[in-house]
């Protein structure tokens, strides 16, 4: 459960333990969906009038592609240390803080959701890779590389870049 009722949060703290489906309506279509459910955890409290602050961590996996090869890789995501603060009006103070999160003063219940969606967004890796030494598809024939070489003859490399490839191979001798 990650929605709980503002009233109830003014009187005292509550621990959070929830998780969030992949199948939750929250997530967009070109979202990265977590490959099972999103574990969320830590403590909601009331921070003063009419503000919230939730400290804890999420922890879940992602399905992607190896950026080289384009195989299925499955990587942890964890963002521990979260802080984040919901209010119920804008002001000058909070105005441009990204870890304040604004409440629908109509609404009696604090939804945790939108925010962690947020938060998992970001700690999502952009690019993943099956393994660091991945050789990755044939720009000619797209064979897979890590499989055994595909036969075909060898890209031609483009002389202009032979400077910069000298001032690479100084730099790794060094």
């Amino acid at each position: 459960m990650l929605s709980f009722d503002i009233r109830a949060l003014d009187s005292r703290a509550v621990q959070v333990d929830g998780t969030l489906a992949p199948d939750d309506p929250i997530w967009e279509e070109s979202d990265p969906v977590p490959a099972e459910p999103l574990r969320v955890t830590g403590r909601l409290s009331s921070a003063g009038s009419d503000r919230y602050y939730f400290s804890g961590e999420l922890a879940g996996t992602v399905v992607g592609e190896c950026r080289r090869c384009l195989t299925p890789v499955t990587s942890p995501v964890a963002e521990r240390g979260l802080h984040l603060i919901f209010v119920e009006s804008d002001d000058d103070e909070t105005a441009d803080d990204p870890d304040v999160y604004l409440l629908d003063p109509r609404k009696p219940e604090l939804d945790l959701r939108p925010a962690i969606r947020e938060h998992w967004l970001l700690s999502v890796p952009g690019f993943a890779e099956c393994r660091p030494d991945c050789k990755g598809l044939c720009p000619t024939c797209g064979a897979d590389l890590n499989a055994g070489d595909c036969g075909c003859a060898p890209v031609a490399v483009d002389g202009r870049w032979d400077a910069l490839r000298n001032v690479k191979i100084q730099n790794d001798s060094q």
